[in-house]
């Protein structure tokens, strides 16, 4: 089957429920071609029988992204069935911090936020780049979060600072953004752009439905910066701006 540039194949990482889910429907009602990467089969299949189910072209595509062959299964997937990607939507992420205090936190708790946070969206990227080079124009949004910021986390008077502890969850974002910004770099001279997305304060499960937005609206945010981006290197926020650094 041949797909036009207009229609743009997206893979998005941790799609199965939350702010992932959400960005796959909104990508979908536009007439893209959404993967949806999820590690546990059954929550997978459930959610592209429910995003079929309301005439979206929705495709599980089963993604650990801690796990490499899985990684390089779905990279051999997309290269068979569509011989390219447009978009990459690096979602998937997890924080083990609570109940412990940052003093206190295991380094094995603190190593597997850092395998899905940091190196999962590193292994991913790397395997979907010969694929988003096939594209007009690859984009890569990483799905970021404000509490990794230098700003924020050196901001004594913020209104979140109740989340300022967050070692692994906080310290892997910041990494995430310091990715972002090399990747944008050494892809600077190619149509690839790169850019860390913000969908605002979400009530998921990662943060026991606290937020202020739903994961609906977190999703819609997530698809526009994902589908509409002008610059790389840059932290797009949910209204539409640049977080600072």
């Amino acid at each position: 089957m041949t797909y036009s540039t207009e229609q743009k194949i997206v893979l998005i990482t941790g799609a199965n429920k939350g702010i992932g889910y959400a960005t796959a429907r909104q990508l979908g009602r536009e007439g893209h071609v959404v993967l949806l990467g999820a590690r546990d089969e059954e929550r997978g299949q459930k959610a592209e029988a429910d995003l079929v189910g309301e005439g979206l072209d929705a495709r599980f595509v089963r993604l650990d992204v801690t796990n490499l062959a899985t990684v390089e299964a779905a990279a051999a997937y997309i290269d068979a069935e569509f011989g390219r990607l447009d978009i990459l939507i690096n979602n998937a992420a997890v924080t083990r911090d609570r109940p412990y205090r940052p003093s206190e936190l295991p380094v094995a708790e603190l190593r597997a936020v850092y395998e899905t946070n940091v190196f999962g969206v590193v292994a991913v990227t790397n395997a979907m780049l010969p694929l988003l080079r096939r594209s007009a124009a690859g984009h890569i949004a990483n799905v970021s979060s404000g509490l990794g910021t230098i700003a924020f986390l050196t901001d004594p008077d913020s209104p979140f600072k109740d989340y300022s502890r967050l070692l692994g969850y906080n310290s892997s974002k910041a990494a995430l953004n310091a990715i972002t910004l090399i990747y944008a770099d050494e892809l600077r001279d190619t149509p690839i752009k790169v850019n860390a997305v913000s969908p605002g304060f979400c009530a998921t499960d990662l943060n026991n439905h606290s937020g202020t937005l739903t994961a609906d609206e977190g999703g819609t945010h997530i698809a526009r910066q994902a589908t509409t981006m002008s610059t790389t290197g840059t932290f797009l926020s949910e209204e539409g701006g640049v977080v600072p650094w």
